[in-house]
């Protein structure tokens, strides 16, 4: 059964409200580079090349693409790669969803140093998750962890998934130890860790200079407010049947070059 092409796609979305968008919104350089190849990826502006049937002489222009990792017209292939590589390393066991979002207070900090802070943000999750495995479970755990900066309204928001195994390698190697089938870890307990690590992780970036423009007074400053939670926001779900279909919604997102599994 053949599928009609959709009317509009986001590329004509683009060209037709761009200047409505820019004139209610501030859009950083990089932002405004995405719509740029957004709106011309695959049109005469990019440039192209002439398919030519061999037997009746049929000529069909194809233009170029943008190549640009936001592209939805890009990503498809890119993502369906994703999402096979994935599956084919995933355990064939029950995984929980999980969330963990950066405060608010960090935003600033993580757009000035995205990937001092990113990276940070991975090793202090893959880390808390695989103490709670060795001290709550015995075992060790298997974790695909992928980083989102925005929301489905472009609001940036960072924020990292995990696809953890309910469960994981004894530490003898031994056998699979299973969780409990409603949930992993308590959020609080993963949250207060969430925070204790990155803040420790992130004064030993401050003190490598990491972050020339706080000073000592401004930088202290940030990490008592940071402090001041009680607990970092997390958020988990019990275990999907069938791990594709959240693997399926990560890969819709295009991927952070620091996705990465465990």
């Amino acid at each position: 059964m053949a599928f009609a092409r959709p009317r509009f796609d986001i590329a004509d979305i683009v060209r037709a409200h761009r200047a409505g968008l820019e004139a209610r919104q501030f859009l950083s350089r990089g932002q405004k580079r995405v719509l740029t190849a957004i709106s011309r990826c695959r049109t005469a502006a990019l440039g192209g090349h002439l398919e030519v049937c061999t037997g009746c002489g049929r000529e069909h222009p194809v233009y170029n693409s943008c190549r640009n990792r936001h592209c939805p017209k890009c990503q498809a292939a890119a993502q369906q790669k994703w999402i096979d590589a994935r599956t084919e390393r995933i355990l064939n066991v029950p995984h929980f969803h999980l969330v963990l979002t950066l405060p608010s207070e960090l935003k600033p900090l993580a757009r000035r140093h995205p990937e001092v802070v990113y990276n940070a943000l991975f090793r202090t999750t893959s880390e808390l998750l695989l103490e709670l495995g060795r001290t709550r479970l015995k075992a060790i755990l298997g974790l695909t962890l992928v980083l989102h900066t925005w929301t489905r309204d472009l609001r940036f928001h960072p924020h990292v998934h995990v696809l953890a195994t309910a469960g994981g390698l004894s530490l003898d190697g031994k056998r699979f130890v299973h969780s409990r089938k409603d949930y992993l870890f308590p959020v609080e307990v993963m949250g207060r860790l969430l925070r204790g690590k990155m803040l420790e992780t992130l004064r030993a970036l401050h003190r490598k200079g990491a972050f020339p423009e706080l000073g000592k007074r401004a930088f202290g400053r940030l990490m008592a407010s940071l402090a001041a939670h009680r607990c970092w926001v997390v958020y988990a779900k019990a275990p999907f049947r069938r791990s594709r279909h959240v693997l399926s919604y990560l890969g819709r997102h295009p991927v952070h070059p620091e996705g990465r599994q465990r």
